[in-house]
């Protein structure tokens, strides 16, 4: 096993910290002194367009960021996740994501397995399934097609399809709607499915084991609600499972013991975490609500960006420059949060999914050796969807005590192009994605409070620093192939983040104990005394409390 570089013993590292120590930051002055500054710091990736000059980046710190990059191996070892070595130390396991958008014409042989001919497979079998649901071949035990389809998953198997499928609203096929239930919490399954037609919906069961607590009680109460429904029309029950319900998993055992057609089971690989696998076939969902070819421009859209993350030097390269941009905030800076704010409702669950991405993977506090981390890791990201969020938190943005780097996503073609009378109600949104990320990185100086005529004593509250660091990215329209490449921007700033501090990205060993405690406190709930007694005072008095008033 390699040992991680220590990024903190690297000469790059101590130039960072001697560029910090001596920075002043004046987006201002920068600028203004810099003509050129925009157009240096700002990057085409796909369809996206990335203005990194709002940033408090030089060419200087651009310089030491790529030398850190080189550094700590992070081109080796981008290298070796492409190639399917076991990057996934403490699962010795083969990380892939990126072969799951690979073109059937490539080859990979991992592990004695060609897993791009083995996505491929699984896919053909998706595409051929979501066709038959679209074009009403498959029925109900009725014979009536498919209207609703119901995705029945928890973590990756829910965050995922469903911000893409808020996402891609547009491309949905007119006629099908999809539903999605995660919380073990039984008012999330019983307001789900308390309007459906039992005879014209379809349940997917996301569980690569098919043994995951909250998708397997759900997975149930579900198959009871419709076998009620069924039985309170009157309907035969026979065979229905098998009609109704479908499987993203690998375990064809289990599938069956449900009443699902194993030949109606989606399957993918370990190699494959939850929180990088909308793209395999815990979106089959997706290709069922936007089609196959949809679904194929989607895979497209984080394919360009795995070839220019492949292919680019650190310098070049927007998910390493972004990644890094991160490190230098989080690491030099102390800055403790991100935002992600896109301007575009479509995107309003991204900050969401995005939470799972980034702070399961980089929430780590031991390198992949054992050894402990040497610097903070990780931060936590947040956000919402455009002036929603300037009526909320923006304000703690310009004018609190925190540095708060932020992400501005936009779109240039909306999908309902509005007039309220004669403006373009697009272009009214568009110019506050441009106005936010001037007002933070620009400001407002005292003087320029004054000549407002502002009382003086009120100037101070009306001042805006200004050098809050902001990346601007535009993407033509929000496409199939768009949010493909956002997802895998993503995937790879968190990557870069994770290697230059020497952690394992793609474990999440920290949401297994809760998981497993859990469990072990379930008799205690249910009334079992001596598992009461077994557990903390703290424990105990508020399961007591919860049991008294529980009616």
């Amino acid at each position: 096993m390699q040992t991680p570089v220590d990024p903190t013993a690297t000469s790059a590292w101590k130039r960072l910290t001697e560029l910090h120590e001596a920075m002043e930051p004046d987006l201002r002055a920068w600028f203004a002194d810099d003509p050129q500054r925009a157009e240096r710091f700002s990057y085409e990736l796909a369809d996206l367009y990335v203005d990194l000059s709002k940033n408090l980046l030089t060419d200087d710190v651009l310089s030491a960021l790529a030398e850190l990059a080189e550094a700590v191996d992070l081109p080796a070892r981008r290298d070796a996740m492409y190639a399917g070595e076991h990057i996934n130390i403490t699962e010795d396991r083969a990380v892939l994501h990126t072969a799951l958008r690979r073109p059937a014409t490539d080859t990979l042989v991992v592990d004695g397995q060609d897993v791009i001919a083995d996505v491929h497979g699984v896919l053909d079998k998706i595409y051929a399934f979501a066709d038959r649901v679209r074009s009403g071949q498959w029925t109900g035990i009725t014979g009536k097609p498919i209207e609703t389809v119901v995705n029945i998953g928890i973590g990756g198997s829910d965050l995922g399809p469903v911000m893409v499928y808020e996402a891609l609203k547009p491309y949905v096929k007119d006629g099908l709607e999809c539903r999605f239930i995660s919380n073990i919490d039984p008012a999330d399954c019983a307001e789900k499915v308390k309007d459906l037609d039992p005879e014209t919906t379809l349940f997917i069961i996301a569980s690569k084991t098919f043994t995951t607590l909250e998708t397997l009680t759900n997975a149930r109460m579900a198959r009871d609600w419709f076998l009620a429904a069924l039985e309170e029309r009157g309907l035969p029950t026979e065979g229905a499972i098998a009609k109704h319900f479908v499987a993203v998993s690998t375990a064809l055992d289990k599938v069956a013991e449900f009443g699902i057609d194993p030949d109606n089971a989606f399957g993918f690989w370990n190699w494959v975490g939850g929180r990088y696998s909308v793209d395999s076939a815990v979106g089959t969902v997706l290709a069922v609500a936007i089609g196959p070819e949809h679904f194929k421009e989607f895979l497209g859209g984080f394919h360009a960006v795995d070839e220019h993350f492949a292919t680019k030097a650190p310098a070049e390269n927007v998910p390493m420059l972004m990644g890094l941009l991160n490190v230098w905030y989080v690491n030099f800076f102390k800055a403790a949060s991100h935002a992600v704010l896109p301007y575009a409702q479509y995107l309003h669950r991204f900050a969401a999914y995005l939470q799972q991405l980034t702070m399961e993977s980089n929430g780590k506090s031991v390198r992949w050796d054992g050894s402990p981390v040497t610097t903070e890791t990780g931060e936590i990201f947040w956000g919402e969807p455009g002036t929603n969020g300037q009526h909320a938190f923006y304000q703690l943005i310009h004018q609190g005590t925190q540095l708060i780097p932020a992400d501005f996503i936009a779109v240039a073609n909306p999908a309902h192009p509005t007039k309220d009378g004669g403006v373009d109600v697009h272009e009214l949104f568009l110019s506050n994605y441009l106005a936010q990320t001037a007002a933070l990185a620009f400001g407002k100086t005292a003087e320029e409070v004054r000549a407002e005529g502002t009382p003086e004593e009120i100037v101070p509250a009306r001042v805006f620093a200004g050098n809050r660091p902001t990346t601007s990215i535009l993407a033509p329209a929000l496409t199939p192939s768009v949010v493909g490449q956002l997802i895998a921007l993503y995937e790879h700033i968190t990557f870069t983040q994770g290697i230059v501090w020497g952690i394992d990205s793609f474990d999440q060993w920290g949401v297994e104990l809760g998981k497993k405690l859990a469990l072990e406190i379930a008799p205690a709930v249910q009334g079992d005394a001596a598992a009461l007694e077994a557990q903390d005072a703290s424990t105990r008095a508020l399961i007591t409390r919860y049991r008294d008033l529980r009616r």
